[in-house]
């Protein structure tokens, strides 16, 4: 049986979010729907989760001394990672001794924060089907690799970027100097290590949200939404969509694939499959064939689709399945998001044509609540819900595109 405390009192269920995003802000929302009392965390004041959180916190999330000076301080019962620049070893330290449960683990946490540690989970752990791939660590290995089978054409990342930072393609011999430095400028943390893939020719990618929830038993369930189709320019998300139609024999191969990550990734320290919460799973897919390309243990850019699509959507599935309640991830109606950029670089910008873009029919509007703007940082999102998802993928553009974003 699950207990749920008072916010603000001795019986309060708290639960600190890292990383307060638009994404962390809903989870937050989902969060506070259920009476959970919220911390949330990030590097920069008024953070779109701490503009709807019961506490803010700012510091360096990846300077262990600052976050476990924090946890302690803050006690919570559960420590949510909503982003990888956190000092995930000290995460598994506290969890470890003790002091805090981490969604889903404190393993996954760490082994999540770089692409070397998730790809070498998958490929070589679980054996399952990725593109060809080597680690590099100067621009010296790098051409080597490509010259040792990798080949051309192929996809260079950072091993720790997000939302595509750093992420390009290689056609030939004049654009690897490129690609290594643009991989250099983009990591996450400084110049460091990165992968070249080999250049998978897929038909699309998928999101397959997966979500480790605890059934009526007490034993934890798998639950799979329906597929998510999307876009991405760079590596960053553009535009997804719900339902993304599929062979039987690739929606059944995606689902094998997601379960085997997300059943290892749900193994805590102490070695019981105790990892509870969404996961996205990317997925490359061609005909029947599905390759295993990425997986976040946390809701997904791609999802934000659900919001108008399913009856529960990511952020209420992660909140749920990471307090023990159970979890329905029944589709609602077709639909569609694409994200409104910020189109300017400034502070505090106001937004124009908002009332028009909800005309469009059976839309909605998210704005994030973002302090700064950048050229493509994503400011907001347009959903659109309609029984034929092609016309929600192009009223979903043609809404976002009603927003103008301007300097104040």
């Amino acid at each position: 049986m699950t207990t749920l405390g008072t916010p603000l009192s001795p019986s309060a269920t708290k639960v600190m979010l890292l990383g307060s995003g638009e994404l962390g802000k809903e989870v937050l929302i989902a969060l506070q729907r259920l009476g959970v009392e919220t911390i949330a965390v990030d590097r920069y004041d008024n953070a779109p989760g701490q503009q709807v959180a019961h506490f803010a916190r700012t510091i360096t999330m990846s300077d262990p001394a600052q976050l476990k000076a924090l946890i302690q301080a803050e006690r919570p019962h559960l420590v949510v990672p909503e982003i990888e620049a956190i000092a995930t070893p000290m995460l598994q330290e506290l969890e470890a001794a003790g002091v805090v449960r981490v969604i889903p683990t404190a393993r996954a946490a760490r082994l999540t924060m770089d692409r070397e540690g998730i790809r070498r989970l998958a490929a070589e752990t679980l054996g399952l089907p990725t593109s060809p791939y080597k680690f590099c660590d100067s621009l010296e290995e790098l051409q080597a690799a490509i010259d040792g089978g990798i080949s051309y054409p192929c996809i260079v990342k950072p091993v720790m970027s997000s939302s595509g930072k750093g992420q390009s393609k290689i056609d030939g011999p004049a654009d690897v100097k490129t690609a290594w430095d643009y991989a250099m400028s983009g990591g996450r943390v400084g110049p460091g290590r990165i992968i070249v893939e080999g250049f998978i020719d897929f038909d699309y990618e998928i999101t397959q949200l997966t979500v480790r929830a605890l059934g009526a038993d007490g034993q934890i369930e798998t639950h799979f939404c329906d597929p998510i189709g999307h876009v991405q320019v760079s590596g960053d998300y553009v535009e997804s969509w719900q339902p993304h139609p599929m062979t039987a024999t690739a929606l059944a191969e995606s689902r094998r694939i997601a379960k085997a990550v997300t059943d290892d990734l749900g193994v805590g320290h102490d070695g019981q499959p105790s990892g509870l919460g969404l996961f996205g799973v990317e997925l490359f897919v061609k005909g029947d064939q599905v390759w295993f390309s990425e997986v976040s243990p946390r809701p997904h850019d791609t999802g934000m689709v659900t919001m108008i699509t399913q009856w529960q959507n990511e952020f209420e599935l992660h909140a749920r399945a990471i307090l023990g309640l159970p979890v329905s991830t029944v589709l609602k109606s077709p639909g569609a998001s694409a994200v409104i950029y910020g189109g300017v670089e400034a502070q505090g910008i106001v937004f124009d044509g908002v009332d028009e873009a909800m005309r469009v029919p059976n839309s909605e509007i998210r704005l994030f609540g973002k302090p700064e703007s950048f050229v493509k940082r994503r400011m907001g999102v347009a959903l659109v819900h309609d029984a034929d998802v092609e016309v929600a993928r192009t009223q979903a553009k043609l809404a976002a595109s009603k927003v103008k974003p301007r300097r104040a």
